[in-house]
This record gives C-alpha cells, sequence and structure tokens, in this order.
C-alpha cells in the first residue's frame, strides 16, 4: 500500500473526529437596557463633548488637563502598553507568513587512523530553507484576531486611563479652590471675632460688661485662629495630589487658580441607558477582551486537529575550504502532516482553561455593564441632592448673615448679652463653610456625572 492511501484517509478521518473543536463560542450575554434613568435629568442640560471641561467656566482647569496629558506618567504608561500591544500583533501576523532561513558553512575534519595514512577533508556549503505552515484549521488567524482584539483593548484602556485622569486633574484643582475659599471664610470670620473682642473690650474698660464676655470672646478668637492652620495643610496636601496627577514633583508646585465662586456646575443631559454602551472606553475595553477570549478559544480548539507543514530547501555545496568551487546543487521538498496522540490531556486542558476564561470574562463584562449603570444613577442622584442642597445652605446662610447683624446691633446697645453674638457669630461661620462644602459636592457630582457617562468619548471604529 503506497504512503498516498495511508496518508489522506487518516487526515480527513482526524478532520472529522475534530471539526467539531471549531465551533464558534457562545453568543454575547443578554445585557440589561432600561428605558430611562430613574434619578431626576435636566431636561435642558447639554449632551456630553469631548470638551466636557469647558462647562465648568474655569480659566485655568484647561492647561492643567494639557499638561497632565503631557506629563503624566500613569497616561504614559498606559501609551506604552498600546505600542506593545501593536508589537504583538505583528508578531502574531508574522506566524502567517513563511520562514526563510539562509545557512553558510565551511569546515575541515583529518582522520589519522592506526595503520594508515593520514587524510584530511575539506567541506563549504550554501542552503537556503523555507518553512511554511499550512492554517486549515484557522488557529494562526485566530492568534491575529486575539491579538487584534487585544491592542483595541489596550487603546480603550488607554481612553479609560485619559478619562480617569482628567477627572481626577479637575477634582483635585476643585478641591485646591474649595479649601482656599474655605480657608478665605474663616480668616474673615476671625476678623470678625477680632472686630467683636475689641468691642467687648471697650465696653469692659467703661465698665459695661464683665471680665467673663472678654474671657468668652478671646475663647471665640482663639478657635477660630487655631481652624487656620488644618486647612492650610489641607491645601498643601491637594496641591501635592494636583502636582503628583500632572506629572510634576510637590515641592514648589503652585497654583495662581481663580475665584471658586465663578466656577458653575453645568447641566448635563444624560441621554438614554441604552447609549451607554458605546459610550465608556471601558465597556468597549471589556468587548474587546471578550472577543480576544473568543479567538483564544478557538485557537486552543483548532491545536486539537493535525498541523500541515511545508518546507523546502536548496544548496550549494562543495569538497573546497571557504570555496564553492565546482559545487554540487541541492534541492529539496517535504510536505508533514502531524497530530498530538498523546500529551497527557495538556491540549484539552488548554480548551477547558480557555473557555473557563472566556466564561469569566463574559461575566465581567456583564458586571462592568451594570457598574456603568449604578455609577449613572448615582452621579444624576447626587447632582439633584446637592443642588437642592445648595439651595437649602443659601437660605441658612441668608438668615445667619441677618441673626449676626442684629445680635451685634442689641449687644452694642445692651439689649442682649454677648452670649448671643457668640452663637450667632458660630453660626454663620458654620452655614459657610457648609456652603462651600455643598459646592463642591454639586461640582464632585456634576463631574462624576461626566466620567460615568463617558466624557463625550467616541470609538475610533464601530465597536
Amino acid at each position: 500500500m503506497s504512503s498516498q492511501s495511508v496518508v489522506f484517509p487518516l487526515f480527513f478521518l482526524v478532520s472529522l473526529l475534530g471539526g467539531c473543536a471549531l465551533t464558534e463560542p457562545a453568543t454575547r450575554p443578554e445585557l440589561p437596557s432600561p428605558a430611562a434613568w430613574t434619578a431626576p435629568t435636566d431636561a435642558e442640560g447639554q449632551a456630553v463633548s469631548a470638551t466636557w471641561w469647558q462647562g465648568f467656566s474655569s480659566q485655568r482647569l484647561p492647561a492643567l488637563l494639557a499638561q497632565a496629558e503631557r506629563d503624566s506618567p500613569d497616561l504614559q504608561s498606559a501609551v506604552e502598553r498600546v505600542q506593545q500591544a501593536e508589537i504583538q500583533v505583528n508578531i502574531a501576523g508574522a506566524s502567517l507568513f513563511p520562514t526563510l532561513g539562509l545557512s553558510v558553512g565551511s569546515g575541515w575534519k583529518r582522520s589519522d587512523a592506526t595503520g594508515s595514512q593520514a587524510s584530511d577533508a575539506h567541506t563549504s556549503s550554501l542552503g537556503l530553507n523555507l518553512g511554511y505552515e499550512l492554517d486549515v484549521w484557522g488557529r494562526l488567524a485566530a492568534g491575529v484576531r486575539s491579538a487584534e482584539a487585544s491592542l483595541d483593548a489596550s487603546r480603550y484602556d488607554q481612553d479609560t486611563v485619559k478619562l480617569t485622569l482628567q477627572g481626577g486633574v479637575a477634582n483635585a484643582y476643585f478641591q485646591v479652590l474649595a479649601t482656599r475659599e474655605r480657608l478665605r471664610i474663616a480668616q474673615e470670620n476671625l476678623r470678625l471675632a477680632e472686630r467683636i473682642l475689641a468691642i467687648v473690650e471697650a465696653r469692659y474698660r467703661h465698665g459695661s460688661v464683665s471680665a467673663l464676655d472678654v474671657s468668652r470672646q478671646r475663647t471665640a478668637v482663639l478657635t477660630l485662629r487655631a481652624a487656620l492652620p488644618p486647612f492650610e495643610a489641607q491645601e498643601r496636601q491637594n496641591l501635592a495630589a494636583l502636582a503628583v496627577l500632572t506629572g510634576q514633583a510637590p515641592q514648589g508646585f503652585m497654583v495662581v487658580g481663580e475665584e471658586f465662586g465663578n466656577l458653575q456646575a453645568p447641566g448635563v443631559a444624560p441621554g438614554l441607558p441604552s447609549a451607554l454602551l458605546t459610550r465608556r472606553p471601558d465597556l468597549a475595553r471589556a468587548e474587546a477582551r471578550l472577543a480576544a477570549a473568543d479567538a483564544d478559544v478557538l485557537a486552543a480548539r483548532a491545536a486539537l486537529l493535525p498541523g500541515i507543514s511545508l518546507s523546502g530547501s536548496a544548496g550549494l555545496a562543495s569538497g573546497a575550504l571557504l570555496s564553492l568551487a565546482n559545487p554540487a546543487a541541492s534541492l529539496a521538498l517535504a510536505g508533514a502532516l502531524t497530530q498530538s496522540l498523546f500529551d497527557g490531556g495538556r491540549l484539552r486542558n488548554q480548551v477547558a482553561l480557555s473557555e473557563s476564561r472566556r466564561r469569566e470574562l463574559v461575566e465581567s463584562y456583564r458586571l462592568a455593564v451594570l457598574t456603568a449603570l449604578k455609577e449613572v444613577e448615582d452621579a444624576l442622584n447626587n447632582v439633584d441632592r446637592s443642588r437642592r442642597l445648595i439651595e437649602a445652605q443659601e437660605a441658612i446662610r441668608e438668615e445667619s448673615a441677618r441673626s449676626l447683624r442684629l445680635a451685634e446691633l442689641r449687644y452694642r446697645e445692651g439689649a442682649d448679652d454677648l452670649q448671643a453674638v457668640l452663637d450667632a457669630q458660630r453660626t454663620l461661620f458654620q452655614t459657610e463653610d457648609q456652603l462651600i462644602q455643598a459646592r463642591l459636592t454639586r461640582l464632585t457630582a456634576t463631574l462624576d456625572l461626566y466620567k460615568a457617562l463617558g466624557g463625550g468619548w467616541e470609538a475610533e471604529k464601530p465597536l
């Protein structure tokens, strides 16, 4: 029986037995698609754009974001990961092409057996070797698709890092401005307390009040003075955090900044929940990783099937040292069919591993979608709650300022004691500080909403 009559039936038999290995992986999971958001939304808000930070009316923030994009170590690391993924695609794609090698050699051999004359042998050779694996089952092509999907995931990861970095820079900058504003309010309240102390001391000198009143007001002044260092330390910490985000050393880093009151919290239109899947780079990354896992499953299944490789060689050989004089030419072509008969279950376990990995990524993708929907709901609720909190705090601030003016006037006229002034002063300081924090919460909530909605991100190619 000829070798052909044995090889080809065996080839088709193994193909039939392993054909089931090339079935496509399971389809994508069913994802939730709510018709609308539960939390209150801004009907007059603007759609999220790629330059969302302009909505805050900040003059300094764009420059900080540009500096962070240029110098941030996190973002530069993500850029390098994209470069590595591109190289991996090139490596995987190279497996689809033949390999060609060149060999050049020359040698000398001397034989000197007992009882015979010594002899020398010289050889020189020049050869080309060609190898090529036929990708019959698509294993190599699946490897390329996996590398390409991983490249997409790396690009989406870079976009995610960039969006997170932008949000971090904006948040740190808002924290700096809010802390400076709280420090300014504390300094104003200290000056107010010192002014009232001067009035109390003047009345004490005229015998209108007791030493207890003077002691109480001095205690209030000292308390307000002691509140300044924590604000100053917090400002330095926020500046240090902002410096690291922008890729700068914290030592000597300073931001001129602007008035905290000039910042605006823009209205944001969230759109439909169903559109969220195509607007967030982290969801696109999860989907790309799932596509890479699909290709890995196909590659692992294809590895169970026979491999077909072709090889060829051509060369020149001569009996001279370092010379190809009067060479003998040779040409060879060969084909090989290889099939693993026993490997201790390694290949089948590799298939099971890749399938389990894919199922894990399916659940990770589903969790990422659910988390994204939750983040938008939370941000919408926080925006609405902070808006109502600011309205309440502004009303409280107005009444607190009025109460202090009345208490101070009545104290000057002797119609009331110092305790009423102290209470009104303390209430006003707390109210003004809480109002600054409420405005910061509104800015942070709006910033979180921008991030949860993808920050105006759009994929370079359709998902």
